[in-house]
């Protein structure tokens, strides 16, 4: 089992193993929050750009924790195998959709509030995530980025189980996991530090996107 000592020693990690990119202008996209200082270090280091890729997680009822499903800012939902069980109603779907997607206006409208979010169209694009639990932001992400017709489209995290990696494999051209240990319990298990990232910290990495 790996363990990571903090973001940085993952996305170093993620670099060394991503370096055939180099030289290529990849667009490193960020799942905020925790992954916005990975996607930073990761661009820097293949001479790419660095954007944020909005999805929110769709919270089960009384454990915000457990993502039962994802939204993307266009309003497509992923739902888990048993969202619907958990959720117990649409009702409750469509109201925490509601919820998560004011959360992404509010977030791009304070992320990136100059500029549009930089085009993926032709374009080889990593997206980058501190890790992998159920799956479903990153698949959200995937789907969206899709449709706006990548080059190559790359998921990229340092940990994952097994089983999430092959929901998400169908999404991506390439999946690139440093370790894919079978007990998993939260991503956090795997980092030596791990601690939250602040908006303003998003807002100062992105800054510096020209």
């Amino acid at each position: 089992m790996m363990i990571f000592r903090d973001r940085e020693d993952a996305a170093r990690r993620l670099s060394e193993s991503l370096a055939q990119y180099r030289g290529q202008h990849p667009l490193v996209l960020a799942i905020p929050r925790g992954a916005v200082p990975m996607a930073r270090i990761i661009a820097d280091a293949l001479d790419g750009d660095v954007d944020v890729v909005l999805v929110r997680k769709l919270r089960a009822p009384g454990n915000p924790e457990f993502a039962i499903g994802a939204v993307d800012e266009t309003g497509w939902i992923y739902l888990g195998d048993q969202a619907g069980h958990i959720a117990g109603s649409q009702k409750y779907i469509d109201a925490e959709m509601a919820v998560q997607l004011e959360v992404m206006r509010e977030r791009r409208a304070s992320y990136t509030p100059v500029r549009a979010p930089l085009d993926p169209s032709g374009r080889v694009v990593i997206v980058v995530d501190d890790g992998l639990a159920t799956g479903s932001t990153m698949i959200a992400a995937l789907h969206a980025l899709r449709a706006k017709h990548p080059l190559k489209l790359i998921c990229a995290v340092p940990v994952a189980p097994p089983d999430t990696l092959a929901k998400v494999e169908s999404y991506a051209d390439e999946v690139l996991c440093l370790s894919a240990p079978e007990e998993f319990y939260a991503v956090g298990q795997f980092y030596q530090s791990f601690p939250q990232v602040s908006d303003e910290e998003v807002i100062r990495l992105l800054g510096t996107v020209t």
